[in-house]
């Protein structure tokens, strides 16, 4: 068992992993080139664990020592117990869960490796907002989509928001980035998926059209936020898709349409 090792100073260097974690910008370039991710919470610690993540540190209130003590007990990795007030001080945020992890990050597998025995798959472009991302990942894990692709500028899904919008789902759901886009298109066709882009084009046939073609393998492709999908993706997708509206609605926001097409395709 690892022995917690109770922290008073907001500037000791073991926190390192944990300081100014609301300096997003920041985080977005330290995290990926330190190797690290922030798990916050109980459930998300534990899922990350689970998941085969290897714990670089805790950082816990005392109030959290009882709840976790049989993570801390299989931990290698040290435990920091600190006030409320000194979490806030070093993290820059109130710390409300009162647990976080840093984890190290693992090597990002190839599209062909994602794509190895998957009949359904999420193609997410440019989504930068994390808590999207991470609504999107939660959906993907409860309705059966098997792989999750990102293009070259999507957020970053270990980011601490994204991960605690997917209630740790990021860890559950195989995914990667993809090297080149629109051009990666032709490595899903070439595993034998169909590419559906969802837009709101009047040439586009209903998500229950799609459906019911019973696509043995799908691929679905969603936009960024605000602008949808690029032209160039909109070119080498195979189906234009959209969800019928009501009420004068013009289009859903990415995570919830995802939730609405992911549904409507489950295998």
């Amino acid at each position: 068992m690892t022995e917690p090792i109770t922290i008073e100073d907001p500037d000791d260097p073991r926190l390192h992993d944990y300081t100014s974690l609301t300096d997003v910008e920041l985080r977005r370039r330290r995290e990926p080139a330190e190797g690290l991710f922030i798990a916050e919470g109980e459930k998300v610690i534990r899922r990350a664990g689970q998941a085969g993540y290897r714990m670089r540190s805790m950082l816990l209130s005392a109030k959290w020592l009882d709840p976790l003590r049989d993570v801390i007990e299989e931990a290698s990795a040290p435990v920091y117990v600190v006030s409320p007030e000194l979490a806030e001080r070093v993290t820059g945020y109130h710390v409300h869960r009162g647990a976080l992890a840093s984890m190290q990050r693992r090597q990002l597998p190839t599209v062909a490796e994602v794509l190895t025995e998957t009949h359904r798959v999420a193609v997410f472009e440019d989504l930068v907002d994390h808590a999207n991302l991470g609504a999107a990942f939660r959906n993907a894990a409860a309705l059966g989509v098997d792989a999750v692709l990102l293009t070259p500028r999507c957020a970053d899904p270990l980011y601490r928001r994204a991960v605690k919008v997917s209630m740790g789902a990021v860890f559950h759901v195989p995914w990667t980035r993809l090297d080149s886009w629109p051009q990666d298109v032709e490595l899903l066709r070439r595993h034998g998926f169909v590419t559906a882009a969802l837009c709101l084009a009047d040439k586009s046939i209903t998500i229950e059209e799609l459906a019911a073609r019973r696509h043995e393998k799908l691929a679905l492709m969603l936009g960024t936020e605000g602008d949808g999908l690029s032209s160039g993706a909109l070119r080498a997708a195979d189906e234009w898709v959209r969800i019928p509206m009501a009420a004068g609605v013009d289009s859903l926001n990415v995570a919830a349409a995802s939730a609405v097409a992911f549904y409507a395709t489950r295998r």
